[in-house]
C-alpha cells in the first residue's frame, strides 16, 4: 500500500513539475507554413492611452479594419494610462503564462520580459518570411517592407543582435520657449540652445520687485526651467559630454566625475529657484501656459499641451498668458554636434503554445505600421511615423504643410515639434538595452531629483553628499548587481506557489520513501 501511495505521489509531483516548467518557459516559436483561416483566434492587445480619445478611436478603427480583413481573428484591446503599468502587469503575468499576445512597450522593458525562456518572440525570421513577413506576398494589407522602416528606429528594437519589436511611433524631447519673456530679458532665441545659455536666461528671470513679485511676469510664481523627464536630462547631458553611462553588456558607468559636475550645476540652479522638475513642481506645460515658466522641456509627443493656444490643457482658460512659443531641440554642450534622445513606443509579440495564434498577433502588429494607422496616430500629437512609406504619403505631407491653419489637428506647435524630429533623425541616439537598463534609467533621473530636493531643504550638495547619494542610489536600484550581467537570466521574483508546492511535495515523497525503505529493512531483518 505504501509503495502504491509513494508512486502516486511521485506522479503528482512530476505533473506539477511539468506545469511549473511550462509557466517558466515555452518551446521556441516556429513560423507555420500557412495561416489557418478555418480556425478562429482571439488575441489580446495591451496599449497605452491617457486622455487622448482620438488615439483610442484610431486603435479601435485599426482593430475593426483588421478584423474585416481577417474575420477569423478577434482583437481584444486593454488600455493603460502609462507604460509602467503595462510593464508591471506583463512581469506579473509571465510566471502564470497569461501575457498578452501583443503590447505597446519599450525595448528596456522587453529586455526584462526576456528573462523568461522564449517569452518574447524574436522577429528576424518573421521579418524575412516570404509569405507573412514585412511586405509578404500573403498579407491582405499594404504593409511596409523592412527597408521602408526608418533604420535608426528599427535598430532601437534590437537586443543582443536580434530584433524583438517593431517601432510603432517615435518622438524626442523639445524645449518649448516663451519667446516674449526671453526677448524682454534682453536675449534672442538661438537656433540651438546651449545649457549655459538657458541657465543664464533662467537666472536673469529670477529678479523680483519690492513686493516679491517677479519682474518678468508680475506674478509670485516663476520657475524658468522645468524638466519633465529627468532621466532623459541626465542621459542626454552625459551623451553630449561623451561621458560614461553604460554599455551593452550591462556595465554601469554613470557614477563618474562628469556626473558629479553636472549635478553640482543642477543643484546651483535649483537652489536659486531657476530649475525644477515635473516630479517636484508638476507639468511644465501648466507653468508655461500660465506665464510661470520660460523653458518647458518635455516630449515632442506632448506638444498639444504647450503654448497659449494649446488645444489640450490642464489649467483654466483664464489662467493662460498670451505669448509666442518657440520650439527647439534640447540644450546642447556642443551646438556643432547636437545629440538628442530618440524615444517612443514599440510593439512586441509574445510566444504562445499555438503558433497560429502567434502568427495572428504578428499580422496585427504589422497592420499597425500601415499608412492609415501611422499617419492618423502621428497627427494626434507630436509623434512621427516610423516608416518612410508613411512619411512620403501625400496625405502626411499635406498635414505638415497645413501647420497653423487651425489650433486643433494642424496646431502649429505640434507640427513644429514633429518637424524637429523629422529634420534631426541623424542626430538622435538611444541607450544600451539589457536586463536592468530600466533600473539604470530610473536611477539617472533619481540623481537629479535628489539634488533638486536637497537644495530646497537647505542641504549642501558637495562631494561628500554626492558620495553618499551615489551609494544610496546604487543600492536602491541594485545597480551593483547589474555589472556585466546583461546576458544572464535574472530571477523574476519569489517562487510561484506551484513551485513551492512542488518542492514541498518532493520533500514529502522522499520522507515516505525513507519510511517505506526503513520498514522493509526491519521486516526483512526479522
Amino acid at each position: 500500500m505504501m509503495k502504491k501511495f509513494a508512486a502516486a505521489l511521485m506522479c503528482l509531483c512530476l505533473t506539477a513539475m511539468c506545469g511549473c516548467h511550462g509557466s517558466r518557459g515555452m518551446n521556441a516559436f516556429v513560423i507555420p507554413e500557412e495561416f489557418d483561416e478555418t480556425k478562429t483566434y482571439e488575441i489580446t492587445f495591451w496599449a497605452k492611452n491617457d486622455t487622448n480619445k482620438r488615439q483610442t478611436a484610431i486603435y479601435e478603427k485599426a482593430i475593426a479594419d483588421f478584423e474585416a480583413l481577417y474575420p477569423n481573428v478577434t482583437v481584444n484591446m486593454r488600455l493603460y494610462t502609462d507604460y509602467g503599468r503595462i510593464y508591471n502587469d506583463v512581469i506579473t503575468n509571465i510566471s502564470t503564462g497569461t501575457t498578452p499576445d501583443i503590447c505597446i512597450t519599450y525595448p528596456d522593458h522587453i529586455a526584462t520580459y526576456m528573462t523568461g525562456t522564449n517569452v518574447v518572440v524574436p522577429l528576424d525570421e518573421l521579418f524575412a518570411d516570404e509569405k507573412y513577413g514585412l511586405g509578404g506576398s500573403e498579407l491582405k494589407f499594404d504593409g511596409p517592407r523592412q527597408d521602408e522602416i526608418i533604420p535608426q528606429f528599427l535598430e532601437e528594437c534590437m537586443i543582443n543582435g536580434t530584433h524583438y519589436a517593431l517601432p510603432y511611433m517615435r518622438s524626442t524631447e523639445a524645449v518649448y520657449i516663451n519667446r516674449d519673456y526671453v526677448e524682454a530679458l534682453g536675449y534672442e532665441v538661438p537656433d540651438i540652445l546651449t545649457w549655459d545659455y538657458m541657465f543664464e536666461v533662467a537666472e536673469a528671470a529670477m529678479a523680483k520687485d519690492e513686493n516679491g513679485n517677479f519682474l518678468i511676469n508680475g506674478q509670485k510664481i516663476m520657475i524658468p526651467v522645468i524638466y519633465k523627464s529627468t532621466d532623459n536630462m541626465m542621459i542626454q547631458m552625459l551623451r553630449q559630454k561623451d561621458a560614461g553611462y553604460s554599455d551593452a553588456e550591462g556595465n554601469i558607468a554613470i557614477f563618474n566625475d562628469t556626473t558629479r559636475e553636472l549635478l553640482k550645476t543642477v543643484a546651483a540652479h535649483a537652489k536659486s529657484g531657476a530649475f525644477s522638475t515635473f516630479k517636484i513642481s508638476s507639468y511644465p506645460a501648466n507653468f508655461l501656459n500660465a506665464g510661470q515658466c520660460i523653458f518647458a522641456i518635455d516630449s515632442t509627443a506632448g506638444a498639444t499641451w504647450m503654448g497659449s493656444k494649446a488645444p489640450l490643457a490642464d489649467i483654466p482658460a483664464d489662467q493662460f498668458v498670451d505669448f509666442e512659443t518657440a520650439v527647439r531641440m534640447v540644450p546642447q554642450f556642443d551646438p556643432q554636434n547636437p545629440q538628442m534622445i530618440s524615444q517612443g513606443p514599440s510593439v512586441c509579440v509574445f510566444n504562445k503554445p499555438d503558433s497560429q495564434q502567434v502568427l495572428a498577433a504578428w499580422l496585427f502588429a504589422q497592420y499597425l505600421l500601415t499608412n492609415d494607422v501611422q499617419i492618423a496616430y502621428a497627427e494626434t500629437e507630436g509623434y512621427v511615423p516610423v516608416t518612410a512609406k508613411a512619411r512620403a504619403d501625400s496625405s502626411y505631407q499635406d498635414y505638415l504643410a497645413a501647420a497653423g491653419s487651425d489650433n486643433n489637428e494642424h496646431y502649429d506647435i505640434k507640427i513644429l515639434a514633429s518637424r524637429l524630429l523629422l529634420d534631426n533623425v541623424g542626430n538622435t541616439f538611444t541607450t544600451p538595452v539589457f536586463n536592468g537598463s530600466t533600473s539604470l534609467r530610473d536611477a539617472a533621473g533619481q540623481l537629479i531629483e535628489n539634488v533638486t530636493k536637497s537644495v530646497r531643504r537647505k542641504e549642501t550638495v558637495d562631494d561628500a553628499y554626492l558620495d553618499r547619494m551615489f551609494d544610496d542610489v546604487m543600492s536602491l536600484y541594485r545597480l551593483d548587481q547589474l555589472n556585466g550581467r546583461a546576458s544572464e537570466n535574472e530571477d523574476l521574483g519569489p517562487l510561484p506557489l506551484e513551485a513551492k508546492a512542488l518542492l514541498g511535495g518532493l520533500a514529502a515523497v522522499w520522507v515516505l520513501i525513507l519510511i517505506y525503505a526503513g520498514r522493509q529493512y526491519l521486516k526483512n531483518k526479522h
